[in-house]
C-alpha cells in the first residue's frame, strides 16, 4: 500500500479530507440554494406565508445555521482555489499538503473576523 510520501494524495491523508470536506460543503451550499430558491419564489404565491418563513430564519438557531453556511462557503471557495492550483501548477500537487494549511489559515481568519459581529447580532448584542 503506498504512502502519502509515494505519490498518492487520497489515501487517509490531507487530500482525501480535504477531498471529502470539498464534497460535503459543496452538497450543503446546493441544499442552502435550493431551499432559498423555494423560499423566495414563496413571495409570488403567498406574501403572508413567505412572511412567515422569513420570520422563522430571524431566530438564534438560524443564525448558527447561518454560521455553518458561511464557513461552507469559505472552506469550499479557498480549497476549491487551492484544487486548481494542484491540477494546474507542474508542481501542485507536490505542494498539496502546505497549500491545505494555507487554506486552513485562511478559513480561520476569515471566520475569526466574521464570526464577532455576526454572533453579536443574532444574540442581541449589536
Amino acid at each position: 500500500m503506498p504512502t502519502a510520501q509515494g505519490g498518492t494524495l487520497y489515501r487517509g491523508r490531507e487530500g482525501m479530507w480535504s477531498w471529502v470536506a470539498h464534497r460535503v460543503t459543496g452538497f450543503a451550499i446546493f441544499f442552502f440554494l435550493l431551499v432559498h430558491v423555494t423560499d423566495t419564489a414563496l413571495v409570488r404565491v403567498s406574501p403572508e406565508a413567505y412572511n412567515a418563513v422569513i420570520g422563522t430564519y430571524q431566530t438564534p438557531i438560524m443564525g448558527l445555521g447561518e454560521v455553518g453556511l458561511v464557513a461552507a462557503i469559505v472552506f469550499h471557495a479557498f480549497n476549491g482555489i487551492r484544487i486548481m492550483l494542484v491540477d494546474f501548477l507542474a508542481n501542485g500537487p507536490r505542494y498539496q499538503r502546505v497549500m491545505l494549511w494555507i487554506v486552513l489559515g485562511l478559513f480561520v481568519v476569515t471566520m475569526a473576523g466574521f464570526l464577532p459581529r455576526h454572533l453579536m447580532n443574532v444574540f442581541g448584542g449589536h
